[in-house]
């Protein structure tokens, strides 16, 4: 019986989004649909992007989107970790809500996407890229996806017209190439369309392409005045953590140290397997590619064999952040690119003018801010994330905006755009108005929920709430710990002042703030409780 109920309403919804068609063609009669390319990267910090800071890179093309369109400066997701990040832009609802709460649950697929709905209205819509859940993405008219994580060199792709096939080369050039060759050869040139972009790197465990490896593995880059933070100012969320560049790493798959050349420097990794993630993430490549990878990085561990029994804990975290930046930003140089030859696409053959382009990532990262690297807290550089929108004639060229904006309104905004009246069940907010400068009252504070705890990284469960000035979270299930972190005095986020008399005031706000959202989201302790009995069944099963 619960299966037919869902079924009906699915049914319901495509039925209104068939009558939102006709209004929606009604509309803009007068001028055209736009075109939507969704463009997200994986585990992409804003603080390598150029068009934040270029303190570390240069990312000229991806720039371009903000020289032409808007920065978000507090962009944010809900959920920092990969998968969940995907649900909620799909489906427009909170972790809690699309069951998607973490990497292990899985996508609850009697959800209605907004992909669903532009293709019922009349858009031709394709996804190239990392999914990372599900084999066959609702909503497409064409995919390509990788299956799970996928890999950088020779990769596998599940295709919608020829099954699993593997595919030889690069994967970011792949998946340009891929984009490319549908919006040349292959979409309808007669309709809308909206296609999703989507980049594996630059995920862990981090190989760049030859040409970008060759190049980065000779720079050096400025070290985050946090590198070597002690948490001091901060509860056992932040110190339990398993996210230290020096202790947490592998040294073999993330830091590329041979496991011959640990063995023969006494060198142990933090779990027993992380020794093979070698092998793993250069056995795909090919004798050619094999090659040019060891002439490069044999000489990288032949010189770290010579000064390795002469380094302190100090030296080694310097040269792994060093070694971590090389390679994490030499997988971002081959996104860059992409996005670069994406946009001349869309110039030279008459759609930029009709087309909304997004950068962004599934959520920030941490560049050993804190002495980290990974996501999952509710600090800045985990919670916020890149956004990049570029409308020519409705969003003003070079435009910047502060307000407190989230992956949670993708799926709002695209319908919107599309003239299609999103489900009543989406619980975010069309980003438009601020396109149009209208957006002064938008969103004054954003809901964060983390769940994957214990697992990978043990960072705990927490939610909380975060407004432009102050951040108020709890973290629970083996503690009970709640930190207040005020945003314009302490940047970055170094001292938990919830215990400040100074603070009182504004902490009594944030709660009553962050127990409204609780109830406006439809998030309790009720959920807290199931979800942690789910996760325990589901790791003994």
């Amino acid at each position: 019986m619960k299966k037919f109920t869902i079924s009906i309403a699915t049914v319901a919804i495509i039925a209104i989004g068939m009558f939102s068609f006709k209004q929606a063609t009604k509309k803009t009669q007068e001028g055209r649909r736009p075109n939507i390319v969704f463009i997200m990267s994986d585990d992409h910090a804003y603080q390598a992007i150029s068009a934040y800071s270029n303190r570390l890179t240069q990312t000229p093309n991806i720039d371009r989107i903000a020289k032409e369109g808007m920065l978000f400066s507090n962009a944010c997701v809900t959920n920092s970790i990969c998968a969940p990040s995907r649900a909620v832009i799909l489906t427009g609802k909170h972790s809690h809500l699309n069951g998607k709460i973490d990497n292990n649950f899985p996508f609850d697929t009697t959800n209605i996407t907004f992909p669903q709905l532009l293709q019922a209205n009349g858009y031709e819509t394709a996804m190239f890229g990392k999914l990372h859940f599900g084999n066959s993405p609702k909503g497409f008219d064409e995919f390509k996806i990788l299956p799970d994580q996928g890999d950088y060199y020779n990769p596998d792709f599940i295709t919608k017209k020829e099954g699993k096939k593997k595919i030889m080369g690069y994967v970011t050039d792949i998946i340009t190439d891929m984009t490319l060759n549908w919006l040349g050869k292959e979409r309808d040139k007669e309709k809308p369309f909206f296609l999703a972009y989507l980049h594996k790197a630059p995920h862990r465990e981090w190989l760049p392409a030859e040409r970008h490896f060759k190049e980065f593995i000779n720079k050096k880059f400025p070290e985050p005045s946090t590198l070597f933070d002690k948490y001091e100012g901060r509860g056992s969320a932040s110190k339990q953590a398993e996210m230290n560049l020096l202790t947490h790493m592998n040294w073999a798959g993330d830091s590329k140290i041979k496991p011959e050349n640990m063995d023969k420097l006494g060198i142990k990794e933090s779990h027993p397997y992380d020794k093979r993630n070698y092998d793993y993430t250069v056995g795909r490549m090919n004798a050619e590619q094999r090659k040019v990878w060891d002439a490069t990085y044999d000489n990288m561990n032949e010189e770290f064999i010579k000064n390795y029994p002469k380094m302190s804990d100090t030296d080694k975290m310097k040269w792994r952040y060093q070694r971590y930046m090389q390679d994490y930003l030499g997988c971002i140089a081959s996104v860059d690119e992409g996005v670069g030859k994406v946009l001349d696409f869309l110039k030279e053959n008459g759609l930029e003018e009709n087309t909304i382009v997004i950068y962004t990532s599934d959520q920030g990262f941490y560049l050993g801010e804190h002495g980290w690297f990974d996501k999952r807290f509710i600090f800045d550089e985990s919670f916020k994330t890149p956004l990049l929108i570029k409308w020519p004639g409705v969003i003003k060229a070079g435009s910047k905006n502060s307000q407190m904006v989230q992956n949670l309104d993708y799926a709002q905004t695209f319908l919107e755009a599309a003239g299609v009246k999103p489900p009543a069940d989406m619980q975010g907010e069309s980003l438009i108005p601020i396109f149009k400068g209208q957006g002064k009252n938008f969103r004054d504070a954003a809901y964060y929920h983390y769940y994957e705890y214990p697992g990978i990284h043990m960072v705990k469960r927490h939610y909380g709430i975060v407004t432009e000035k102050y951040k108020l979270v709890h973290f629970y299930h083996d503690v009970d710990e709640w930190e207040l972190y005020d945003r314009t005095n302490d940047k970055n986020e170094l001292k938990n002042v919830y215990n400040d008399p100074k603070y009182a005031k504004i902490k009594a706000e944030m709660h009553k703030k962050l127990t409204a959202l609780r109830v406006k989201y439809k998030d309790s302790e009720a959920l807290d409780k199931m979800y942690i009995e789910k996760y325990k069944q589901l790791k003994r099963g």
